[in-house]
C-alpha cells in the first residue's frame, strides 16, 4: 500500500512505536498539568501561564535547535533532548504523589520540559528526512502526524482516568516511563542505513536560514499562515478545559474525554492527509486555514457539552490537514543542507506564539467569556490567512529548483 511506504525503511519501523508510546505519555501529561494547575490556582489565567511559559523555549530555542540538526549528528542530539525531557517528567510526577507539589514547581517543570522539546522538535523533523529519504518524506510526515495523533486520541482518556481514580501523578510518571522506549529506539537505530544527503556542518549560519526563507516567498505565505493559525486557533487544550470546567461543568473523565474526541478528527485528518498527496499546495494550506477558523467560532456557540464534542472532530480534522500539508511543504521544497534551520524558523512560528497567546487567551476568557473569546480567536485566524493569501497568491508556486545556491545571491559551501 503506497500510503504505508515508509515502513519499507528498517529505522522508521523501529522509531514508529517508540513515538507512539511517547506521544501517549506527552498527552496524558498535558491533560495532567492542565488539570493540576486548575486545582492548585482554580483560574483559567494559570492554565494560560503555565502553557505560555512551557512553550516560550520553542521561541527562543527552535531555531538554534535547528541550526544543531544541521551542525550535529541528529540522532546524538535526540538522545540528550529525550533524557531531559524524561527527567523533567518524572520530577513533576514524584512531587505529585508525595504530596509536595506548589504551583511553581509546575512552571519549573513545564518550562524545563520546554526547553528539552524546542531543541528536540526541529531536530526531530529534519531527522525523519534521513530515516526515510527524500521520496517517502511527504508519506513519513502524514504517518507520523497519525501516530500523534492516535496517541492524542489514546493519551488525554488515559489520563483523564487516571486523574479520576489516582489523581495527576501517574499521568506524569506514565509519560517519564514512555521516554524508556524512545531511547531504546534511537539507539536501536542503525546509522549505516540512515539517508543523509548532506554532512554535518559546524559552520551552518541561522542569518543563511532567514535570507532563504525571505527568498522563498511560497514558504514565507505558509508559515505567516501557520503563526495565525497555531496562535489563535490552535487553542483546544485551554478552550475544552474551560468549556468543559466553566460552561459546561462536567469533572475530569469528560474533560479527558474531550481530548479523545478531539483526536478522532485528527486521527482522520492524519489518515486522509497519507492519500493526499498531490494536494500538498500553499493555497490549500490557507483554504483550510480559513475554514479551520469559522469551524472555531462555530464552536464557541455549542449549546451543550455532547454538541461541543460533535463539533471538535470536524476542527481536528481540518486543523490537522491544514498543518500536515504546511510542515510537508516545507520539508519537501528545502534545501536539505539547510533544512534543519529552517524547520527551526518554521517550529518557532509555529510555537512561538503561543507564549503570548496563550495567557492572552487565558485572561480574555476570564475577562469577557470563554465563548466569546473562542469566536474572536476564530474570526482573527480566518481574516488574518485572507488577508495573507490575497498578499502572497501571485508567488505560491516554488521554483524549479529549491536549492540554496539558486536562491541566495552569495555561493553556499558546505564542507
Amino acid at each position: 500500500m503506497s500510503y504505508l511506504r515508509s515502513f519499507r525503511h528498517r529505522n522508521y519501523r523501529i522509531m514508529y512505536p517508540a513515538n507512539t508510546l511517547s506521544n501517549i505519555g506527552t498527552w496524558a501529561q498535558r491533560v495532567a498539568q492542565d488539570w493540576l494547575v486548575l486545582q492548585l490556582s482554580g483560574s483559567g489565567t494559570y492554565v494560560g501561564l503555565v502553557t505560555g511559559v512551557q512553550f516560550l523555549p520553542a521561541l527562543l530555542l527552535s531555531i538554534q535547535g535547528g541550526a544543531l540538526a544541521d551542525r550535529f549528528n541528529k540522532r546524538r542530539v535526540l538522545l540528550l533532548c529525550n533524557i531531559g525531557g524524561g527527567v523533567s517528567a518524572l520530577t513533576l510526577g514524584v512531587l505529585v504523589v508525595t504530596d509536595h507539589i506548589k504551583l511553581w514547581h509546575v512552571f519549573v517543570c513545564a518550562f524545563t520540559l520546554g526547553l528539552s522539546s524546542a531543541i528536540d522538535a526541529p531536530v526531530r523533523q529534519s531527522f525523519t528526512a534521513e530515516i526515510v529519504g527524500r521520496a517517502d518524506l511527504g508519506n513519513a510526515v502524514s504517518l507520523n502526524s497519525a501516530n500523534f495523533n492516535l496517541a492524542r486520541l489514546i493519551g488525554p482518556g488515559v489520563s483523564g482516568l487516571l486523574i479520576a481514580a489516582f489523581g495527576t501523578g501517574p499521568s506524569f510518571l506514565l509519560n517519564a516511563t514512555s521516554y524508556i522506549f524512545i531511547l531504546a529506539a534511537l539507539y536501536a537505530v542503525r546509522e549505516s542505513e540512515l539517508h543523509v544527503e548532506n554532512k554535518p556542518n559546524i559552520n551552518a549560519k541561522i542569518g543563511e536560514a532567514f535570507a532563504y526563507v525571505k527568498a522563498r516567498r511560497d514558504i514565507l505565505g505558509v508559515m505567516f499562515t501557520v503563526f495565525f493559525t497555531a496562535t489563535f486557533g490552535l487553542n483546544f487544550m485551554i478552550f475544552n478545559t474551560l468549556m468543559a470546567t466553566k460552561v459546561f461543568h462536567k469533572g475530569a473523565a469528560s474533560y479527558g474525554a474531550l481530548g479523545s474526541i478531539l483526536a478522532i478528527g485528527s486521527f482522520t485528518g492524519a489518515l486522509l492527509s497519507a492519500r493526499l498527496e498531490k494536494r500538498r499546495q500553499p493555497r490549500y494550506v490557507m483554504y483550510g486555514a480559513m475554514v479551520f477558523g469559522v469551524i472555531v467560532a462555530i464552536e464557541s456557540f455549542a449549546p451543550s457539552y455532547t454538541v461541543y464534542a460533535v463539533l471538535l472532530p470536524i476542527g481536528g480534522c481540518i486543523a490537522l490537514l491544514t498543518l500536515i500539508t504546511a510542515n510537508s511543504i516545507v520539508q519537501i521544497r528545502t534545501d536539505p543542507a539547510i533544512r534543519g534551520r529552517v524547520m527551526g524558523i518554521y517550529l518557532t512560528v509555529f510555537m512561538g506564539g503561543t507564549p503570548a497567546g496563550s495567557p492572552l487567551i487565558g485572561w480574555l476568557s476570564s475577562t469577557i467569556g470563554v465563548r466569546e473569546t473562542m469566536t474572536l480567536c476564530g474570526l482573527i485566524t480566518t481574516l488574518s490567512v485572507l488577508a495573507i493569501f490575497t498578499r502572497f497568491k501571485g508567488n505560491l508556486n516554488a521554483p524549479d529548483s529549491f536549492l540554496i545556491e539558486d536562491v541566495l545571491e552569495t555561493p553556499y559551501d558546505n564542507k
